[in-house]
């Protein structure tokens, strides 16, 4: 395939490209039979603004090799083996939820930006879990769901995450903080997704988190954690309709580890 230079690249139009992203940059080239099978291989390896981009960015793909009379073998069953529900594990899993903090007063302080925003942030969050070998579940809004086989593939994911949006150039320079929460269980996969009592509790542990926080349940904590990561036991809290839950705060020393005590602390008789 002939190397597409940069004066070639500038002079093609955006319908020239199956995807073109929230900052302009365009990706998989399909203006010609041999770049237009070189998208095909290398679709997966593309992270997308989101799924809707991603089926857009596909429908282009194969319009583009139906007019080239390419016959795309195994890559629509690899799209959905990549990202189809059926896919999605099922077992003993480690639930990760996220969400912005003050999100609502980021999209009125930045107004048409925040959908930039947004993306970058679905962005960082897909980048981490695909490393970590996680799956991404939902991502609706600003908040972001995924599972993993083991914890502490999914605690490395949330630390990346925190790092990640700490250095990232947000518009006007705001502070975009992320709130999480961990949680380990046997959630039921249905044809919508996810569902049983481990989803409920990592949703309400996430709710509790300050942004930049990371909690996690007993049974969402590793044995062994990942490098220079520690845990601060955060004691018994309540947890709207689920009862009671041991929480403890993920640490890592290049991440603030002060916040305001969670409100619904359990106290208990020695205290």
């Amino acid at each position: 395939m002939p190397k597409l230079s940069p004066r070639k690249r500038k002079d093609l139009r955006d319908s020239a490209f199956a995807y073109v992203d929230p900052q302009g940059r365009r990706r998989l080239p399909i203006h010609d039979e041999s770049h237009v099978r070189n998208a095909l291989a290398r679709f997966n390896q593309v992270v997308f603004q989101d799924e809707t981009a991603r089926d857009k960015a596909r429908t282009r793909l194969l319009n583009a090799a139906k007019r080239y009379g390419i016959v795309p073998v195994g890559f629509v069953t690899g799209q959905l083996r990549a990202h189809g529900r059926r896919e999605l594990p099922t077992g003993a899993l480690t639930l990760l939820m996220t969400d912005i903090e003050d999100s609502t007063a980021l999209l009125l302080q930045l107004e048409d930006r925040y959908s930039r925003l947004l993306a970058d942030t679905r962005r960082i969050a897909r980048s981490a879990i695909k490393r970590a070998g996680g799956w991404e579940v939902d991502a609706r809004s600003d908040e972001f769901f995924a599972v993993f086989r083991q914890s502490p593939a999914a605690i490395d994911a949330a630390v990346s995450i925190q790092r990640r949006m700490r250095d990232h150039a947000w518009p006007d320079g705001v502070a975009v903080r992320a709130r999480m929460g961990i949680h380990g269980g046997r959630p039921t996969l249905s044809e919508g997704g996810y569902v049983g009592v481990a989803v409920h509790t990592v949703a309400r542990i996430s709710a509790l988190a300050h942004g930049g926080q990371i909690l996690v349940s007993k049974a969402g904590l590793a044995v062994a954690l990942p490098n220079g990561i520690t845990v601060v036991d955060l004691g018994e809290h309540h947890l709207r309709g689920l009862g009671s839950h041991a929480l403890f705060q993920l640490s890592a020393p290049d991440l603030s580890g002060e916040f305001p005590p969670l409100p619904t602390r359990i106290r208990t008789q020695r205290e």
